[in-house]
């Protein structure tokens, strides 16, 4: 007997899907006709050409990117292990050993934290600036960092350059000015603080030069990629005149916005937008450690590297460079997703899933350690997907001691951005009793009389501690699931370990409940164990030393 395997070739993130359901691998159907209507991938690229490249660009700006992909490993892969003898980092008093209790402060690099989160570089793509203060109030108000992305400098439209070198040098900048001071006002000046990252572009436009000296940052970091691409940064330009404006600042743009019969095309609708890209860096161990040292006698308090998830010998040599350049913390970003217009195939197929990423980082830095045990090891954070409490949990007891936070980006976009749609429904009286449903009120109430404290649990809260201060609602959206939510949950699970400080938990907090999950751990030499055999031995000291 023939046996199909039913493939349904459906892209969500460009918008194409087979005619028929068990299509072939090749994303085509079994029998392609010529008259079909439906838009395959191949079809659609038919047409749209490079366009199919990129998530849907109707809602670029409004939106951000991830792979459906299942990998073959994912957090869930490792079970967490409960405990019910005695409490660490409390008082084991009954009383006292209640999950409010739990601490869950941290550093990065060398900044307090009341949470392990750190918001990832958010540059100059229009989804982060559209949602920019609600990030910005939102990560302030919970104590903990946000990076301003690459590129905000060189696309801020009314940012001014002195010209006389090699390359344009940013004198002055509203955006980026507006990003750091829409932190600091609701900043307590202690926990978490302001960072700012930099590319190649950034470099060559003297951004860390700008930002340290007439922005008093004092946080940089430099990024050597993410985990939704290895290519440099990429925007859509909805403007001739923008697109002109940033080939003039050293951009690569597509299509050329200067060339004649692109602008005529453009003049005639022809052409929907413009891609805005950066370059690819380039650089090797000596150059980046000289630069690392520049930027250290700048008088920064914390230097960062943010690196992609590149293949495990590239990926081992950025560490090292971490650590030989005794950076104050390094960000492993895993597949794939991303806040911009990353190429969805590079998203799909390219870089190193999260949870692979992560043993790799934890068996190298294992092994710097093994082979010098007075080496500096950065403090790191592990991004990639990352989302609730269980994902934060796991990740920091699977890079234990090594990982103190985990890096969010789409997570508290979606935060910011639901909680603004929110705030619109309730002023414009344009809330749906679905909605109603969904936020857990009867059926019988009016949708025209719900109110921001009703629909936000921490609106009050803030209100008692701001009363002259009108917060938006993206900003209690992202104050909400990080404190609230994220807080809560994490603190519950550091209670059932009964460990009651974060950085008491290790490796022997979780199990592989997969072979693929042991394998890889195997691999790595990280020293967590199978489910099915962990604790036998003393399972069998406990039995055998009964009284029975």
């Amino acid at each position: 007997m023939t046996k199909f395997n039913l493939v349904t070739h459906r892209n969500s993130i460009i918008g194409t899907r087979t005619r028929v359901e068990d299509s072939c691998e090749s994303g085509l159907c079994p029998i392609c006709i010529a008259d079909c209507p439906v838009f395959c991938e191949v079809s659609k690229s038919a047409l749209r050409g490079r366009e199919t490249l990129y998530p849907l660009r109707e809602y670029f700006g409004n939106s951000t990117a991830g792979t459906p992909k299942d990998f073959g490993l994912s957090f869930g892969d490792f079970q967490i292990q409960f405990e019910v003898r005695g409490a660490k980092g409390i008082e084991p008093d009954m009383d006292k050993t209640i999950f409010p209790n739990a601490d869950i402060s941290t550093h990065w690099g060398n900044i307090p934290q009341k949470l392990p989160i750190v918001i990832a570089g958010l540059g100059s793509t229009y989804v982060a600036k559209r949602n920019w203060k609600g990030l910005a109030y939102g990560a302030a108000l919970s104590g903990v960092s946000l990076t301003v992305g690459e590129n905000v400098c060189g696309m801020d439209t009314d940012a001014k350059f002195e010209e006389g070198g090699k390359y344009p040098r940013v004198i002055d900048t509203e955006d980026m000015k507006f990003r750091v001071q829409s932190y600091r006002e609701y900043w307590d000046g202690e926990h978490g603080d302001i960072i700012v990252q930099r590319n190649v572009e950034d470099t060559r436009l003297g951004v860390f030069e700008y930002v340290t000296s007439k922005l008093d940052i004092t946080s940089l970091e430099e990024k050597f990629g993410q985990g939704a691409k290895a290519i440099g940064g990429e925007v859509r330009l909805e403007s001739l005149e923008r697109a002109q404006l940033l080939a003039k600042r050293g951009y690569l743009v597509i299509p050329d916005p200067f060339n004649p019969d692109v602008i005529e095309e453009y003049k005639q609708g022809l052409i929907p937008d413009f891609e805005r890209h950066s370059r690819v860096g380039i650089t090797s161990t000596e150059s980046f450690l000289e630069n690392l040292d520049k930027v250290k006698n700048m008088g920064i308090k914390n230097v960062f590297i943010k690196t992609g998830a590149y293949r495990p010998s590239a990926t081992a040599w950025i560490l090292r460079l971490g650590v030989e350049g005794k950076v104050d913390g390094m960000t492993f970003d895993g597949a794939g997703g991303g806040t911009g217009m990353s190429p969805v195939t590079m998203m799909n197929e390219g870089s190193i899933p999260t949870v692979y990423l992560e043993a790799m980082v934890t068996g190298c830095f294992d092994m710097i350690k093994k082979k010098t045990p007075s080496a500096k090891i950065p403090t790191i954070a592990i991004a990639g997907g990352l989302a609730n409490e269980t994902h934060m949990f796991k990740a920091i007891a699977m890079g234990a001691p090594y990982v103190t936070c985990m890096a969010m980006a789409r997570a508290p976009i979606t935060a910011a951005m639901k909680g603004t749609f929110v705030e619109k429904a309730i002023k414009e009286k344009s809330v749906t009793k679905a909605m109603l449903e969904s936020l857990g009120f009867e059926k019988a109430k009016d949708p025209d009389t719900l109110t921001m404290e009703e629909a936000f649990v921490c609106a009050e809260d803030l209100k008692r501690k701001y009363p002259d201060k009108q917060i938006c609602g993206g900003a209690i959206g992202v104050y909400t699931y990080f404190s609230n939510r994220l807080g809560t949950g994490l603190k519950q699970l550091l209670a059932g370990v009964r460990k009651f400080k974060l950085d008491l938990l290790d490796r022997s907090d979780i199990a592989c409940i997969s072979d693929t999950a042991y394998n890889v751990c195997k691999t790595w030499n990280i020293g967590i164990e199978r489910q099915d055999t962990l604790d036998m031995e003393e399972v069998k000291d406990q039995i055998f030393s009964g009284r029975y």
